[in-house]
């Protein structure tokens, strides 16, 4: 029933619904853990991008933040499919290692527990420093 009109009278009623984000009590109670590179991670990938870049090879890239790994994707030009796909597991950090690159086949190039030997594999004149 509305305020101010009569209770017989026909008119359209409108209800307002607010979707948007959920309130905080609902979002301490499910956590969503989302897994991102670190920021030296980030430096490493990006020294190796730059690189690549300078040199004409690639031009563009994205990065995604998924529930169980992060995805950093390296484009020769604006296209579907990515050159290379550095990604970030760290459910496989016990296993075979938490990074990996594959190439635009799909096809694992390098995987292991070091990023910076992980990465060698598209710029091979990388150098180790510690």
């Amino acid at each position: 029933m509305s305020q101010g009109r009569p209770p017989n009278q026909n008119t359209a009623s409108i209800a307002l619904v607010h979707v948007g984000e959920p309130s905080a009590s609902a979002a301490s109670s499910k956590s969503l853990a989302i897994v991102a590179f670190e920021r030296r991670e980030l430096n490493l990938i990006l020294n190796v991008y730059g690189r690549k870049v300078a040199s004409g090879d690639w031009r563009d890239y994205a990065m995604d933040f998924l529930r169980e790994r992060a995805v950093f994707s390296i484009y020769a030009r604006v296209s579907e499919r990515p050159l290379f796909i550095i990604e970030k597991t760290p459910r496989l950090r016990n296993k075979q290692g938490q990074y990996t690159v594959t190439n635009q086949e799909g096809r694992i190039l390098k995987r292991g527990h070091d990023l910076t030997q992980v990465l060698r594999v598209l710029d091979p004149h990388l150098v180790v420093v510690d």
